[in-house]
């Protein structure tokens, strides 16, 4: 089984040259042919980069350049000229391990099944330094779910992570690819596995296929960033994937809370206004906080989720 690296990158040359350092290194039985970088229309030398580190690699490093469109359409750029029977996507800005491609492969050995997708860990790079925060964000908050996750465990669409994952090009080709209306940040992963999950889609996770995220990012990169992730929810919401996800966020709302949950609500309440802009430098610190914490103090700071949804529907 071949594999097919795909990386859409864009204005991040020197992040990338680390990525394809990372891919070059590779140990084992990676099973790579290919490794294809897509520009969504840098502006600085990332071309340069990709011809700098092509001898690094004992296979093809093939380089295409696109008008800038959006992550979906460079990816789906990607697919239409890869010549694998596998595809692995990754992104400028995770490196791999040094047997993430191996893991990937081994993986798919034992499960050769066409509908049979493999999705590997993505813990942030140690030299980064990540705070507790960003460990938090990247487990059990709003970057990943890791934390939630088991190994083999099978995941459903929400968890269709396309940072770090693999399927067999074969499916991709009979049953979709990326939806190209998604032109800017969100939602087109997870629109995707959706329609692969009514397709027959199985996503399993595999914590040793790891790639680590090389990006810090401060409580105020992280709110910006749900609200861009938000600024996407028109065009998901308008999916029939969309709306199965707000169907499983409003059942999830109706759940009630356990009773230790509410009584912190309770307790908490008069002091939230007062104590969150107090607690909010710290957020940014290697001074570890309570979970519960963190989640507190940055969705006091973001957008509510209903706000997005209702002003979604009020405009159409």
């Amino acid at each position: 089984m071949q594999v097919s690296v795909i990386i859409p990158t864009y204005n991040r040359a020197e992040v990338l040259r680390k990525t394809l350092i990372g891919y070059a290194e590779q140990t084992g039985d990676h099973n790579m042919s290919e490794v294809l970088v897509v520009d969504d229309g840098s502006r600085d030398h990332t071309a340069d980069v990709v011809r700098e580190c092509a001898h690094l690699f004992s296979f093809p490093l093939r380089y295409f350049h696109q008008q800038n469109s959006g992550l979906a359409a460079a990816r789906n750029h990607a697919i239409r000229e890869a010549a694998g029977d596998l595809i692995l996507f990754g992104d400028d800005d995770i490196i791999p391990g040094p047997r993430l491609a191996e893991e990937h492969a081994r993986w798919h050995k034992k499960f050769p099944e066409e509908h049979i997708g493999i999705l590997g860990f993505v813990p942030w790079l140690p030299s980064v330094r990540p705070t507790p925060f960003m460990k938090w964000s990247g487990l059990y908050g709003p970057q990943f779910n890791f934390g939630y996750f088991k190994p083999g465990m099978e995941l459903d669409f929400r968890h269709g992570y396309f940072c770090n994952t693999s399927v067999k090009a074969a499916f991709l080709a009979r049953h979709g690819v990326f939806s190209e209306a998604f032109r800017t940040y969100g939602y087109e992963d997870v629109e995707l596995s959706y329609r692969l999950k009514k397709q027959g889609y199985r996503l399993l996770y595999n914590p040793d296929a790891v790639g680590y995220h090389n990006k810090y990012e401060t409580l105020e990169n992280t709110i910006q960033r749900v609200e861009a992730l938000y600024r996407s929810w028109p065009e998901f919401g308008r999916t029939e994937a969309g709306q199965h996800f707000l169907e499983l966020w409003r059942g999830q709302r109706t759940r009630p809370p356990s009773a230790a949950k509410s009584a912190m609500k309770t307790l908490l309440r008069p002091l939230k206004t007062a104590a969150i802009p107090i607690l909010r430098p710290l957020v940014n610190t290697h001074i570890p906080l309570p979970h519960w914490m963190y989640d507190q103090i940055l969705y006091h700071y973001v957008t509510p989720f209903s706000s997005v949804v209702a002003a979604s529907e009020h405009a159409c």
